[in-house]
């Protein structure tokens, strides 16, 4: 038998230490969590994606009473990213989130296993690797490549 391991870089920032766009997509990430409709969880994602361009899409959680008929705000940024504008790489994602409280949570949340997922497949056609974002009001990760939050994806091009 063989063990295995994976290691990946990703780097804890204060807000302060965030460049400038990074500030921007934070910003707009945030006030994404208010279009959120969450009537069930009562918890509130909001997506902010950056655009080779500049342009920066946005996306929030959908929820349904029939729960898998929901969407989460990464997928829907990205889906709608790649469906305006199909020619233009993902560069960055930002992801933001308040509770059921209606604060903005202490701890970064992560993307689910399904965005994972459809974020990495993203980067795969588009070539290029698109930086995540997670922010909490007590840290912000910032992780290079998306692939690094699923390093064992499902992917049938590859094999």
């Amino acid at each position: 038998m063989e063990t295995l391991h994976f290691n990946f870089t990703y780097y804890k920032k204060a807000e302060s230490e965030l460049t400038s766009s990074e500030r921007q997509l934070l910003d707009v990430a945030r006030q994404a969590t208010y279009r959120s409709y969450s009537p069930y969880s009562h918890f509130s994602v909001g997506a902010a994606a950056l655009l080779a361009d500049g342009t920066i899409v946005t996306g929030s959680n959908q929820e349904n009473c029939s729960y898998p008929q929901g969407q989460c705000a990464e997928r829907t940024a990205v889906f709608y990213a790649n469906s305006r504008y199909p020619e233009q790489v993902v560069t960055m994602l930002c992801i933001a989130a308040r509770g059921t409280d209606g604060q903005f949570t202490t701890a970064p949340i992560t993307p689910c296993g399904g965005c994972r997922q459809v974020l990495q497949e993203t980067e795969q056609r588009q070539q290029s690797p698109m930086q995540i974002i997670l922010y909490g009001t007590d840290a912000i990760y910032v992780i290079p490549s998306a692939r690094q939050l699923l390093p064992l994806n499902f992917n049938l091009i590859e094999h």
